[in-house]
């Protein structure tokens, strides 16, 4: 790992540069991505995200000794989601799948069941499962908790942005997600809105979206024993200092709980993380 990377930071950031608001043609993002993997700040990328329906145009974008990890992320029914890693080209490694198992305000069980037999028949696949923050959840996460304590490779993934105000939770709400995730002893994955390292409002839209480096400290505090208002206290600050201090604290360990997110964009979470000094170095290679 490189010297100007912690290792708390590593593989924090999925590249999701596919999706809006980036929404870059799956080419231009396989370009990009060769650069982020050879960049000086490459163990702070993971895979690529793409949808399952574009992988086989993915293999024709690949020099003939090249190899990528991939992300796939489900646009087909989760039933044919086996199909995808049979049938990718041999030089691409299929290192996730993630699908959500219902619409807001469904019942979450019926599609866990489905994702959990594809779990079973991905062999070693890591499997996220977006489950939305309505009803349902606290029993969805039982059943993503039990599947994981029976040594298959699955978490869950929430949602914390998008192009409605209700898809925002709130600090409280998503504090309570994440300390049922780590009463489960749970990883979670999360989605959308993390544009930035602190909490924020968008002058465009008037959204308040959570920062990335709000997550990171309320996860800290979580597996430190934090309760549900400490961790919401965090995820609601607005003065990047206390979230700095408790990163720079557990910065050459493992992240712990929260998996990461996907963002469209690798230059402004990395562009953040310079500036809140957890990175150290510029954009030379």
């Amino acid at each position: 790992m490189s010297t100007q990377l912690p290792r708390l930071l590593a593989g924090l950031v999925d590249d999701a540069a596919v999706f809006p608001p980036g929404s870059a043609s799956v080419p231009d993002a396989v370009v990009a991505h060769r650069r982020h993997r050879t960049a000086w700040y490459a163990d702070l990328v993971g895979p690529l995200l793409l949808p399952a329906s574009t992988l086989p145009e993915l293999a024709g974008l690949l020099d003939a000794d090249e190899r990528i990890a991939v992300g796939v992320i489900a646009d087909v029914p989760i039933g044919q989601l086996h199909e995808v890693r049979a049938g990718a080209d041999p030089r691409i490694t299929v290192r996730q799948v993630e699908s959500a198992v219902a619409k807001r305000g469904e019942d979450p069980q019926p599609g866990l069941a489905d994702l959990i037999k594809l779990t079973e028949r991905l062999d070693g696949v890591h499997v996220h499962a977006e489950v939305p923050l309505t009803f349902g959840l606290m029993a969805a996460l039982d059943t993503l908790a039990e599947a994981r304590a029976g040594g298959l490779p699955i978490a869950a993934k929430f949602r914390t942005g998008g192009l409605a105000a209700e898809l925002f939770p709130t600090p409280v709400e998503l504090a309570a997600v994440i300390c049922a995730c780590r009463d489960r002893e749970l990883p979670f994955k999360l989605t959308a809105g993390l544009h930035h390292a602190v909490r924020h409002r968008d002058p465009e839209t008037g959204f308040t979206h959570h920062g990335f480096g709000n997550v990171l400290a309320a996860a800290l505090a979580a597996v430190e024993g934090a309760e549900v208002d400490a961790v919401a206290e965090l995820l609601a600050v607005t003065d990047p200092v206390r979230l700095v201090e408790r990163a720079r604290a557990r910065r050459d360990s493992e992240r712990p709980l929260w998996i990461g997110y996907g963002s469209c964009s690798i230059e402004e979470p990395l562009t953040d993380l310079i500036r809140l000094g957890l990175v150290n170095g510029g954009f030379e290679e």
